[in-house]
């Protein structure tokens, strides 16, 4: 009876936890599994931010097609001589040309009538576009000082640029040495979309910087 009782407890002894070298062994491996993990977990993010920048161009040159198509369906409409559309429930100014045969008629330039031809966009306007297009449009500001302001959960910011409204993703914008995001000039800056309303076309480039 005596010599099973020391034998149970030898047992536990020699099985209650790892030793220093198998310690080791486990840290080792954790360590390896890291670097090789580490890598492939930062390109996912990347990726998942290049998704998120081309799902959302997208969707804009759809809405922008879609607002021109309306536009056509109804007879090309007009107010004060501009070419708008109410486009789900919101009015939408459209590219008018007049005699310039360089701007195609029929494009999102916002909710002013008085930008005609859209050759006078500005970071209003892009954000009128960017409203009326989507139908829960995300968040977006043509203010740096609100994209570091994290209460206010900003997500898109946006320029012109040559006439172009240029979208960014927040988070892919460059940052100073005090972590504050940077506005950029032109579409060599993070992740991005550009939109020409005087043809229609819609620009995604992916900078990895």
């Amino acid at each position: 009876m005596i010599n099973r009782t020391q034998m149970n407890r030898s047992t536990i002894k020699q099985t209650a936890g790892f030793t220093l070298i198998e310690l080791v062994i486990v840290v080792v491996i954790l360590g390896f599994l890291a670097v090789t993990a580490i890598p492939k977990f930062l390109d996912l993010t990347e990726q998942a931010k290049q998704a998120n920048i081309e799902g959302l161009a997208g969707g804009f040159a759809t809405g922008v097609s879609l607002a021109r198509a309306q536009w056509e369906a109804e007879a090309r409409p007009t107010a004060n001589s501009v070419n708008r559309v109410n486009y789900d429930g919101t009015e939408l100014f459209l590219t008018t040309p007049g005699d310039n045969d360089t701007i195609r008629p029929g494009y999102p330039t916002g909710f002013d009538g008085d930008n005609a031809t859209g050759a006078a966009m500005d970071t209003t306007a892009c954000i009128e576009v960017w409203q009326g297009i989507f139908a829960q449009p995300p968040t977006i500001s043509a203010t740096i000082a609100d994209l570091n302001d994290n209460d206010l959960n900003i997500n898109y910011f946006v320029i012109v640029n040559n006439n172009l409204c240029g979208y960014f993703l927040r988070e892919t914008l460059a940052q100073d040495g005090n972590g504050n995001f940077t506005a950029p000039a032109d579409d060599s800056v993070g992740k991005n979309f550009f939109y020409d309303n005087s043809d229609s076309s819609v620009v995604v480039t992916i900078n990895n910087n």
